[in-house]
């Protein structure tokens, strides 16, 4: 999958920015970049791409201003004020995650688009390294988990239409957002539109689900 957990992201905020980035097949790093850094989209070089994309990553996982400073080596402040830029800019992201805490502070626990739920103890404690701790497990969760369940449902499916296909191509394992598979050169084709289609409308997000395909001798070859 293409960004899924940023895909994911922008489905669960609504966040306006954000769904039009991807449902215009634009570059949403470089996206970022323009609106963080405050420069041109046709101005933003490899190197802003790059801090952009930690940036996008980062809130997803709940990095602090530490965190993101020790990463791209810049200053604290200096990485605070990239984190507080992007909320300003993806204002529909910052409201998500702030509810979603308040969802999980409530004793609702967090829930991914697919219904399961985890609830989170240290979510009110008066530590706080407990509870900052609980409160990334609570912006994270719904987003990983929801990224999860998809994969899940589409290496379903794909193992439905391989056994359906009388193909010999059999699927040996995922890592991460990626499903490995064992294929036949003679099936390449044939398996490659088949596991697309699976996995770009194993679900309906409200922006699109993207998937790359690669082949090789072994996995790393498989990734040029």
């Amino acid at each position: 999958y293409s960004q899924i957990e940023l895909r994911v992201l922008a489905h669960l905020s609504g966040d306006e920015d954000l769904v039009d980035a991807f449902a215009s097949g634009q570059d949403v790093h470089v996206r970022t970049a323009s609106q963080v850094f405050g420069v041109p989209l046709q101005e933003v070089d490899s190197d802003l791409r790059s801090r952009a994309k930690a940036i996008n990553f980062g809130v997803i996982y709940g990095q602090t201003d530490y965190g993101l400073s020790q990463q791209l080596k810049i200053p604290r402040k200096q990485a605070r004020e990239f984190i507080d830029t992007y909320f300003e800019r993806y204002g529909g992201v910052k409201r998500y995650m702030e509810r979603v805490v308040e969802q999980a502070r409530s004793g609702e626990g967090v829930k991914t688009m697919l219904g399961r739920r985890r609830f989170l103890r240290g979510i009110s404690s008066r530590n706080h390294a407990e509870r900052s701790n609980a409160e990334r497990m609570a912006r994270n969760t719904p987003i990983q988990g929801t990224a999860a369940d998809i994969i899940k449902m589409a290496m379903v499916r794909i193992h439905e239409r391989l056994q359906q296909s009388g193909l010999q191509a059999r699927m040996l394992l995922t890592v991460h957002d990626e499903v490995v598979l064992d294929v036949p050169e003679d099936e390449h084709d044939h398996v490659s539109e088949l596991v697309t289609d699976a996995m770009e409308n194993v679900i309906e997000l409200d922006v699109p689900l993207v998937v790359d395909v690669g082949w090789g001798e072994h996995w790393g070859e498989s990734h040029p």
